[in-house]
């Protein structure tokens, strides 16, 4: 006998989890369907000790690759092809090395008899809404179109974070660029015009002296304050990894003027989104909610949102268990609000999730049009005062010279 790890719901939806002895997954996990459970995962004790000790650094495969993954497995799926037969086929013509390794793993247990859900969670890579997703498709018999609206789940934040990501690379190129130009100015030009005053014994106006200090200490340091910013950099991502370190990192955020904005409604449109995703697919909301805020990459968030669960666990509605956390904008919560009222929350969290993905991108690219002159602005007043400071003592000489 082997202890497993039971994870189920009763009949008014309130959620479970205990340990029991048997001799197999199967069998432990039929004992609970028997009695009219709703069974979310069935895994071996040591395993689920392994899991959950890993969640701060669960690794994950590439979400690009597993989506043309998924896309291959769907179509496979409708044209008639046995699930498992699916996963064998695919397992071995994957590219991606890593997600086969885990995709034969899947394949070997399914052919065991372990559920495809409990498969997919076993190997602790794949997002959490997945596992969630194929599980709801398993209960309910209709796999291929819980997969089909994970994908376009999946391509709508893809697509949302690549514009993100487009967005920002010219802002970061030219603040890299205007870094390296005034190191260089600093640390080479300065000392460079240091020298010839030095030779010339000239008298130099403030602004020359102070700058030439400036430069020729930057010089005589440059590699310990290089190696000192590695360093720093160094220790704070390792800081920034600690689970606790995180929520005060996503404090930090979500305090900071303008982009708090921007991240607190991203991560709000990002949450519609994946709790509408369970939702359609026949998730009950406590159980949609827990797996939301476990595939967040916000620790803030999820810790809020694990107080949601509770709350809407003890029959308090999900607006004003939102409302509670103070994390969700007023607009937000008002349209959550008019879809429980309506029955159509799945559909209105959709709408949330489209409202604030526009608003993040429309906000983002504003910014950042007025980031981009302030710092060529910036780069052309340090510029004017480093050649003014330099040259200055040459037309001083000129004109003592005349």
């Amino acid at each position: 006998m082997a202890e497993f790890v039971l994870r189920y719901s009763d009949p008014r939806g309130q959620i479970h989890e205990q340990v029991a002895d048997a001799p197999n997954e199967r069998e432990a996990r039929e004992r609970l369907l028997a009695q009219g459970f709703l069974v979310y995962s069935v895994r071996a004790k040591d395993f689920s000790a392994r899991l959950s000790g890993g969640t701060s650094r669960r690794k994950t495969v590439d979400l690009e690759k597993f989506l043309i993954f998924n896309q291959q497995f769907v179509t496979l799926v409708r044209a008639g092809l046995p699930i498992l037969k699916g996963l064998d086929l695919l397992a071995d013509r994957l590219t991606d090395e890593k997600l086969g390794r885990h995709i034969k793993a899947v394949r070997d247990d399914v052919k065991t008899g372990i559920g495809l859900s409990d498969a997919f969670a076993r190997q602790g890579v794949f997002p959490p809404i997945y596992v969630t997703s194929v599980l709801a498709g398993e209960k309910s018999g209709s796999l291929t179109e819980v997969l089909d609206r994970y994908i376009s789940y999946q391509r709508l934040t893809l697509a949302l974070r690549k514009k993100l990501l487009v967005s920002l690379l010219y802002p970061t190129v030219l603040i890299v660029l205007v870094i390296a130009l005034i190191v260089f100015l600093v640390t080479y030009v300065v000392p460079s015009f240091a020298e010839l005053y030095r030779s010339m014994e000239a008298k130099l106006p403030a602004a020359t002296m102070m700058l030439i200090a400036v430069g020729t200490t930057a010089r005589a340091y440059v590699l310990i304050g290089a190696g000192a910013l590695v360093a720093g950099v160094a220790g704070l991502v390792f800081w920034a990894r600690r689970e606790g370190s995180q929520e005060t990192v996503d404090r930090w955020k979500k305090g900071t003027p303008v982009f708090g904005e921007i991240w607190t409604k991203y991560q709000v449109a990002q949450f519609s989104r994946v709790l509408s995703t369970l939702l359609i697919g026949g998730i009950p909301l406590v159980q949609a909610l827990e797996t939301a805020g476990r595939s967040l990459g916000t620790v803030l968030l999820r810790k809020a949102l694990q107080r949601v669960a509770a709350s809407v666990r003890e029959g308090r509605s999900l607006s004003a268990s939102l409302t509670s956390t103070g994390m969700f904008p007023e607009l937000s919560i008002d349209m959550m609000e008019v879809g429980e009222s309506t029955g159509a929350l799945p559909q209105m969290l959709n709408s949330v999730a489209e409202f604030y993905e526009e608003d993040v991108s429309t906000r983002m690219t504003a910014l950042l049009s007025l980031i981009e002159p302030a710092i060529m602005i910036f780069m052309g007043i340090f510029v004017a005062f480093v050649l003014v400071a330099l040259y200055l003592p040459i037309f001083s000489l000129a004109d003592t010279i005349r």
